[in-house]
């Protein structure tokens, strides 16, 4: 199957891929979007999506539609404070941040509970941020569980306490009974970039993608995968793109 994106460079996904099935929900899901929001015609699903994922894809257009059609707008020029932070700005810095606070104020006094979809747009009516509660149906829930069951003993594993910035047990709250999975931190790249590794010049599997329950959790997480996916087709056509 071949596709083209916004900017017509075309990319051929064999049939046979997980990745084609994801592409296809992804469309379905825009094209459906685009329909309900402009009143055109209804859209059919492609016969290669299960019932399930179409439901789960219909209940995402649903959401989303009702986050379009709320837009909440700020006073805040995104463009201009992006501008102005740089990739020094860690956000602990209290004195920096009061004088970027001072120079792109957020627009607003107070806060404001939303407890329905919305947007968020600022000054200039851009969206920034997409507020979409009770967007997963029961059956993409119940697989993402099932999906971090399967990874607790490799997140029981990952921190230590002479670990990294991203596994040290400092930055993790104690488990208790409740904690279902462990809070902990694992990668899971089919492309981990080896860092430090001066003979590694491509990327590889990353380690916690390797272990032994990796393929059946990567099989649970086929559908919360594709509707994430299909979201970002929407939210971000670009980065959707750009991720293919």
């Amino acid at each position: 199957m071949t596709v083209s994106s916004t900017s017509d460079i075309e990319i051929t996904l064999w049939h046979t891929w997980a990745l084609t099935v994801t592409h296809k929900a992804c469309e379905y899901t825009e094209r459906k979007f685009n329909a309900e929001k402009t009143g055109g015609d209804p859209v059919i699903p492609s016969p290669n999506l299960d019932t399930d994922l179409v439901m789960a894809c219909d209940q995402l257009v649903d959401h989303l539609i009702k986050a379009y059609k709320n837009p909440i707008q700020m006073q805040i020029d995104v463009a201009r404070y992006s501008k102005v932070i740089s990739p020094k700005d860690t956000g602990h810095n209290e004195e920096r941040e009061e004088k970027l606070l001072e120079r792109c104020p957020p627009g607003h006094e107070g806060t404001k509970l939303v407890e329905i979809p919305a947007t968020i747009l600022d000054a200039s009516g851009a969206i920034i941020a997409w507020y979409i509660l009770d967007t997963l149906t029961d059956a993409t829930q119940k697989e993402i569980w099932a999906a971090s069951d399967l990874l607790a003993p490799i997140l029981e594993k990952s921190v230590k306490l002479d670990g990294n910035w991203r596994t040290n047990q400092e930055w993790f709250k104690p488990s208790s009974e409740n904690d279902v999975p462990t809070p902990r931190c694992i990668n899971l790249s089919p492309a981990w970039f080896q860092q430090g590794h001066e003979n590694q010049s491509d990327p590889e599997v990353s380690a916690s993608l390797k272990a032994a329950s990796s393929e059946k959790t990567l099989k649970v997480i086929v559908r919360p995968a594709a509707i994430a996916t299909a979201a970002l087709r929407v939210m971000h056509p670009e980065q959707y793109w750009a991720g293919l």
